[in-house]
């Protein structure tokens, strides 16, 4: 995984794979809070970005989960959320096989749980073997987010 702010992706773009950075480009140069919710092409089915607006939830309400076709870029627009995170190990319990239509597998838990403080215009990386969490709100207090994920097909790097 890699966090970062998108105010400082000049100087770091030169780092990402060329798909990745073409999502961080065009994470830079929209106004989402313009935009409808909805599924934009960035490269076809290759890369595109998921505009989602919802309100966080506890974090015992969040499903840990895992992607194997697509790495997650996730942006936060507007709005704060707590995102848990961990590495995939064999301590980490399935809940929910794989879903080959979904790209999709969800965990009982993360171990070792990290939270991760996603605010505005600050975004994550997550790769296949990122277990993550996302939505969960923030001192137990559910707040609106604006939020941008970015699907990256992991075939493209």
């Amino acid at each position: 995984m890699i966090v970062g702010s998108i105010n400082n992706v000049g100087e770091e773009i030169v780092k990402y794979a060329a798909t990745i950075q073409k999502a961080l480009v065009f994470l830079q140069s929209h106004d989402f809070t313009k935009m409808a919710m909805g599924k934009y092409p960035i490269d076809g089915e290759r890369v595109f970005a998921l505009v989602q607006s919802y309100n966080t939830r506890a974090l015992t309400d969040c499903r840990p989960e895992t992607h194997k076709k697509f790495l997650d870029i996730q942006y936060l627009v507007k709005g704060k959320e707590y995102m848990g995170w961990c590495a995939l190990g064999h301590a980490i319990k399935v809940a929910e096989v794989y879903d080959n239509d979904k790209d999709v597998t969800f965990y009982k838990e993360l171990i070792p749980e990290s939270n991760i403080l996603l605010s505005t215009g600050v975004f994550a990386i997550l790769y296949p073997n990122d277990v993550h969490r996302p939505g969960g709100a923030v001192e137990g207090k559910s707040s609106p987010v604006i939020k941008v994920v970015v699907k990256i097909a992991v075939n493209t790097l």
